[in-house]
């Protein structure tokens, strides 16, 4: 049914009438959409909401992106794409290191710039990427720069930071809570607006900075138990709002505290600003790629 590989129940009259025995196949067309309304759990509903429809979804435009990210050391400075892989496991190459405090025993045990806020701006770089040899390299604000993996790396972090700690690899990645997040321009821009401070999306550290169209601040929020497509391929499922935290109070180029813009979004919106998904069909995500709801 709508794909062609979903199998529903009949009934015995009903496989007599049409000639048929238990186990035959069976091809309905589905000719019209029709609302049904029922207490069953196998039910039909019908939707009005305008948009296009694709592989037997009808899908309606929300927005488009303006900024795609990825994160490759956990806690240091992003980078910024025309285009990414969208991989099951995330965005290629986001979050696939992350540095853990040794003598941590917190369900949270990763070192993060709520601990060393310097961390922001140590500059990461990813080489051969989408390779058995991808290599990922880190570049401190004093300008040393040392492969991700190396002792010295993890001696200047140490020495800074002041406690033992050690690289994870984990090709899953080090998520928070879910592999992509998203927030959208008009959210970044109130919060700016309601803190009075500059709008900077990198301090949100999202993967996806969107454009609403005919929405407002904080609408994506609705889109929580819903599923996204992402240019033509890529699907999401929204499944949670993004809690937020200390972190967002650091500036992103100079690691510099701005508590008030917690305070609003703790304050003003019940700690939430964007949300995350997860990823349900992998594909190429593209800067001005249009984000569509699927119904």
């Amino acid at each position: 049914m709508g794909d062609g590989t979903h199998k529903l129940p009949s009934e015995a009259d009903i496989r007599r009438a049409i000639g048929k025995e238990m186990g035959d196949a069976v091809t309905v067309l589905l000719e019209e959409r029709i609302k049904v309304h029922t207490s069953s759990p196998f039910h039909v509903l019908a939707y009005n909401t305008p948009g296009r429809s694709q592989g037997g979804r009808t899908m309606q435009r929300v927005g488009v992106i303006r900024m795609l990210a990825r994160y490759p050391v956990k806690s240091m400075c992003g980078e910024a794409y025309t285009s990414l892989p969208l991989t099951l496991q995330g965005f290629e190459e986001d979050r696939r290191f992350a540095f853990v405090q040794a003598e941590s025993r917190s369900s949270f045990p990763w070192l993060t710039a709520r601990e060393m806020p310097e961390l922001l701006r140590w500059q990461t770089s990813v080489e051969k990427r989408g390779t058995a040899d991808v290599a990922v390299s880190v570049t401190t604000t004093a300008g040393e720069r040392w492969p991700v993996a190396s002792s010295e790396l993890r001696q200047a972090i140490e020495k800074r930071f002041g406690k033992p700690v050690f690289l994870l690899r984990d090709y899953r990645g080090s998520f928070d809570v879910a592999n992509v997040s998203l927030i959208s321009e008009q959210t970044v821009q109130r919060i700016a607006e309601e803190s009075q401070t500059e709008a900077k999306p990198w301090r949100f550290r999202p993967n996806l900075l969107v454009n609403l169209e005919g929405g407002a601040a904080f609408d994506e929020l609705k889109w929580v138990g819903r599923v996204l497509r992402l240019g033509d391929t890529a699907r999401v499922a929204v499944t949670e709002v993004d809690e937020r935290c200390v972190m967002i109070t650091l500036d992103p180029t100079t690691s510099q505290p701005a508590p008030q813009i917690l305070k609003c979004v703790v304050q003003q919106h019940n700690k939430c600003a964007g949300v995350y998904a997860t990823v349900l069909t992998a594909g190429e995500v593209h800067t001005g790629d249009g984000i569509h709801l699927e119904d």
